[in-house]
């Protein structure tokens, strides 16, 4: 017999790492196996300092700027993508440099190149300061590309010429926030060309979609993920318009345990850069105070991976 009260938790499925995440992560511990320590990368290589710390625990050496990594050892470039200024400066300097730009990233930037040959403007629909949006935008020629990050910019953004308008997004929106402003831009521009496949990645998307799923359900819910992580902030939103209270927790120590006073149904999920093992380590957390039962959700089954940089894998 227990006294601890009872606590359902109702973990979404999918959740954590996707296909970009697991890519990036593999792609410095594979060049660490093949080029031994120390292996700089330019900027956080996914947004998760406990992933961050445990890549650096194994030799890998974390900076801002290019030019703070020394001559003659690998850098590489982070998930989110870099601007093109990057790697044509590594390859200046002679650096061996490996891209781990998440392909859905890559597949963005092509598009913003195509879009700028083609002679239209783009409006970029994402966050101002995030690593892909600065990517992003470093495709182009400058002025060429104007932010939207909200309804009201869609509603007063005047281009110079709207006969030549297209619009890109960040791939780890909010499904329902991008849909409103491009709803906005397609009445205000009927002209205006729309991506060929959707922007929004399948991971941010179905990651939305499990949150939906179960947040009715829920009296309150943690998202696993860290602080600077777009698509785990996105994942407290779409809870919370969900009608469930949430909060966003980087690790099991995390957890206030006052803000969970009387909640009965607890659900949880993951952002796209938190591993599996933390999500653990909430469960355990819990159940230092509740007496836990998990009840499985089903899911989207995710199955997509992506190739490796042929320079680990030959």
């Amino acid at each position: 017999m227990t006294d601890k009260p009872p606590l359902t938790l109702l973990i979404a499925a999918p959740r954590g790492f996707c296909a970009g995440v697991d890519r990036a992560i593999r792609i410095v511990e594979l060049a660490l196996e093949r080029y031994g320590a120390p292996v700089y990368v330019r900027h956080e290589i996914v947004h998760n300092k406990f992933v961050v710390e445990e890549l650096k625990a194994q030799g890998a050496v974390f900076v801002r700027e290019l030019d703070e990594v020394p001559d003659g050892v690998p850098v590489v470039f982070s998930a989110h993508g870099v601007p093109k200024i990057v790697p044509a400066r590594a390859e200046e300097r002679g650096l061996n440099y490996l891209d781990a730009t998440c392909p859905l990233v890559s597949k963005v930037h092509r598009q913003a190149e195509r879009l700028i040959e083609q002679g239209r403007h783009i409006l970029f629909i994402g966050h101002e300061g995030h690593p892909e949006v600065v990517g992003t935008f470093g495709q182009v020629p400058e002025g060429r590309m104007t932010l939207i990050e909200t309804a009201e910019d869609a509603e007063a953004i005047e281009p110079a010429d709207p006969t030549q308008l297209a619009f890109l997004t960040q791939t780890t929106l909010s499904v329902d926030d991008t849909a409103e402003i491009v709803a906005i831009l397609r009445r205000r521009f009927p002209l205006i060309q729309v991506p060929r496949s959707e922007d929004i990645c399948y991971a941010t998307s179905n990651r939305q979609a499990a949150v939906k799923a179960i947040a009715g359900r829920c009296d309150a819910m943690l998202v696993i993920g860290a602080s600077n992580s777009s698509n785990s902030l996105r994942l407290v939103e779409v809870a919370e318009r969900a009608g469930a209270r949430a909060m966003l927790v980087a690790r099991g120590h995390d957890v206030d345990f006052r803000w969970l006073g009387g909640v009965r149904t607890l659900g949880i999920t993951a952002g796209a850069s938190a591993p599996e093992v933390l999500v653990r380590e909430v469960v355990e957390r819990l159940a230092e105070r509740f007496e836990v039962s998990e009840e499985p959700v089903e899911g989207v089954e995710e199955n997509m991976v992506f190739k490796l940089p042929r320079a680990l894998v030959a």
